[in-house]
């Protein structure tokens, strides 16, 4: 793949997910009032890889749910058709901490779009998010409760998270120019 680096492999991937993990369990005492929520496409899976990891942690299992953006974005009049992706949240979430799990954080947008979308399912007690990958150029005041990997990008430059159960050959974050 001409111009693109990875800059995180299989390895580096599960070690940033365990850490995430541990940190997750770390801020949050009640480990039942928590549930993961992933943003496709990416942090539907990762939800599910830190669910197991924290299950291990915790001696319980950590409820996951997934919940699509596309309706709830700001830039839907920018858009040909959005991309629309099923959302099952299969628990109650009001009263729970929810961590948010998404793969790129970068402008803010989609992690507001899942704070909107997130209400229509009730009202948590708290939100936290945890990312991947944070490539910075915030436009909203957003920040990650929780990063993987801060990597420092430029606009012509886009992260691209392949993994196995998307049908890549092998789990890596790919750095490419545009």
């Amino acid at each position: 793949m001409p111009d693109a680096t990875v800059i995180l492999d299989a390895t580096a991937i599960q070690r940033a997910l365990t850490r995430i993990a541990h940190e997750i369990a770390e801020r949050n005492e009640r480990s039942t009032e928590v549930a993961l929520v992933g943003i496709p496409v990416g942090g539907d899976h990762l939800a599910a890889r830190l669910a197991k990891i924290l299950g291990g942690i915790w001696n319980h299992p950590v409820p996951v749910g997934i919940l699509d953006t596309a309706m709830h974005r700001d830039d839907l009049d920018q858009r040909v058709a959005p991309m629309v992706h099923p959302t099952e949240i299969p628990f109650d979430v009001s009263g729970k901490t929810i961590v948010l799990v998404d793969d790129v954080l970068f402008s803010g947008r989609t992690t507001r779009a899942a704070m909107d979308a997130l209400n229509d399912f009730g009202r948590p007690k708290k939100i936290q998010l945890a990312v991947l990958v944070d490539r910075g150029h915030r436009e909203l005041p957003i920040k990650a409760d929780f990063i993987g990997k801060n990597v420092p990008t430029s606009f012509d430059e886009k992260i691209s998270l392949l993994l196995s159960e998307s049908g890549a050959a092998q789990d890596e974050v790919i750095l490419k120019k545009k």
